[in-house]
């Protein structure tokens, strides 16, 4: 039986001109990440306008980390000739001073390997910078002392965040606790951020590996994913946020067609399926964020 695969060869990127929408939302992104890692170190912009600066290890490596993942959807788009967008990021008044970013496909995807191939790149090129971001940032942290008065958000802790902080700082005591850099915040921002969209539903980036890599059986995969978000808010309010937001925006667990789904993928790209398993793995988080 033949396999589903692409041939490797040169992808001229074509750039199109930047449309003024996407310049806007991308420089309103960077000011409000400014401001919040600006208050991370606790400036006061209104105040002082140079104090934004204070924001720049953050808001840089948080807008490389979603810039990295959305230009692996825009490469392998034209690597496969789909239509995309450039990135829109979305600037909003919270405390890391952004919704994401998000790219859009303008013509279908007909071919089993490029949807994997395109739904993978995202998450994992955005994996391949935050991983190194939390390292470096975990580094620059500052180990304190956990007090009765202690106080600000308790971020959770994934697989592959405590194998890192056990690797940086090995003796690491019960009564001590990591007021992380904004380095290493926004790399667990980014991990955080790929393990969502890793969620196998719909037209997540998850949703378009799970469909890939599973076919038909997908509907049904997807249906179950989503219904366990709904215990999950057991742990953290969050999921069930989520499982709205989704219900929403995309109003279906179930994914388009794709004209090949009859020929079985490649060994490589169920690979790379599999490496997008292990990611989701790695960065799942039950409760991601937690008052103090």
């Amino acid at each position: 039986m033949n396999e589903v695969d692409t041939n490797d060869r040169d992808v001229i990127l074509r750039i199109p001109k930047i449309p003024r929408i996407n310049a806007i939302l991308f420089f309103l992104t960077l000011f409000t990440t400014l401001m919040a890692g600006s208050m991370m170190e606790g400036g006061s912009f209104w105040n002082n306008p140079l104090d934004l600066l204070k924001g720049i290890p953050f808001s840089l490596t948080l807008m490389l980390i979603l810039g990295t993942h959305e230009f692996g959807h825009f490469y392998y788009s034209q690597k496969h000739n789909v239509e995309a967008t450039l990135p829109y990021f979305i600037p909003a008044p919270t405390f890391i001073g952004t919704f994401g970013a998000f790219i859009k496909m303008t013509s279908p995807v007909r071919r089993r390997d490029a949807l994997l191939q395109i739904g993978a790149s995202g998450p994992i090129a955005g994996f391949i910078i935050a991983l190194p971001a939390l390292i470096i940032g975990l580094q620059l942290s500052e180990v304190v002392e956990i007090t009765p008065e202690f106080g600000g958000i308790i971020l959770g802790d994934s697989i592959l965040m405590k194998l890192v902080t056990a690797a940086v700082h090995p003796n690491l005591a019960d009564s001590q606790d990591i007021m992380l850099h904004p380095i290493a915040f926004a790399g667990w921002i980014g991990l955080l951020v790929t393990m969502l969209n890793l969620l196998p539903i719909g037209q997540l980036d998850g949703g378009h590996v799970a469909y890939a890599m599973l076919g038909d059986r997908h509907d049904l995969f997807a249906k179950i994913a989503f219904a366990a978000l709904i215990p999950l808010s057991i742990f953290s309010l969050n999921w069930l946020v989520w499982a709205l937001l989704i219900l929403v925006i995309m109003r279906t667990t179930s994914h388009p067609p794709v004209q090949d789904l009859h020929l079985p993928l490649s060994r490589n790209n169920r690979l790379i399926g599999y490496l997008c398993f292990v990611i989701f793995i790695l960065c799942f988080v039950p409760a991601p964020i937690q008052a103090g």
